[in-house]
């Protein structure tokens, strides 16, 4: 008995505990990784057919009803929480006329989330579309559309331009009492603009800013034959400006001075 002992002694000292404890723990780690994958796998299988039950729309869309939204919604696949195609949910949102974008996010455990962001109509842009405050054209239609939306026309890629130089010459007007309601920019690259008086600028292609200065310097010196309102005023010049007038419905003639 003491021989065999003899012969055991050395060869616990020559066993590496540490090593031995970290594959003994490493195995365990293992193992319970392993268990709980199937355990996953299993509870997952159970619940594949989970469907959403709670759609929540966020953002206060003001020109889109919700209940369009969450119709839309119902046009895509909600019957899996997991094989939810949030994609699918988001195209069909995003093209709902007033939606700018959209957020999609799911919840569990049956839950929906849908932030939606609208348009800022700002102007409506060559009589059937619109701008939003960024200078994108959209089309849309509501009964809650502003009275006052300026109306700006121009060719195909000029929006933003036209948007942009809308807004400093109504800045330049509003500071002398003068109200910008309508801008146009025709194929050549000329501008017109009208105020809510009823008059006409005529600015051509150059120097829009320093033209409608002029108009702004010279307006209150102008003298009006009897009877007559300023109708157009043609700026088109290096200097100076012309008039034309516009009479009651009782004057057949219209003239034109030039200051």
């Amino acid at each position: 008995m003491r021989a065999l002992l003899g012969k055991i002694a050395p060869l616990r000292h020559s066993v590496n505990w540490s090593l031995l404890f970290g594959v003994g723990f490493f195995l365990i780690v293992l193992i319970g990784l392993i268990q709980s994958g199937l355990w996953a796998r299993d509870w997952l299988t159970q619940h594949r057919d989970t469907q959403i039950k709670t759609l929540t729309v966020l953002g206060k869309p003001y020109y889109t009803a919700e209940h369009d939204i969450v119709s839309a919604i119902r046009q895509t696949d909600l019957s899996s929480f997991f094989e939810l195609d949030v994609k699918a949910v988001h195209d069909a949102v995003q093209a709902l006329p007033w939606v700018a974008t959209v957020s999609v996010r799911k919840q569990w455990p049956d839950a929906l989330q849908v932030y939606v962001v609208e348009h800022k109509p700002v102007a409506v842009w060559n009589s059937d579309l619109l701008l939003n405050s960024a200078g994108g054209v959209f089309q849309a239609s509501s009964t809650r559309l502003p009275e006052t939306l300026p109306e700006l026309y121009g060719p195909e890629g000029s929006e933003v331009e036209a948007w942009q130089t809308f807004l400093q010459l109504k800045e330049m007007l509003a500071v002398n009492q003068f109200n910008l309601i309508s801008l146009a920019l025709s194929e050549r690259f000329a501008w017109q603009l009208w105020l809510d008086n009823g008059i006409r600028l005529n600015l051509g292609r150059e120097d829009k800013a320093q033209r409608v200065q002029r108009f702004i310097d010279v307006y209150p010196r102008l003298e009006r034959p009897e009877g007559a309102q300023v109708d157009v005023i043609d700026l088109r010049y290096d200097t100076g400006l012309a008039v034309s007038w516009k009479f009651s419905q009782n004057e057949d003639n219209k003239d034109k001075s030039k200051a």
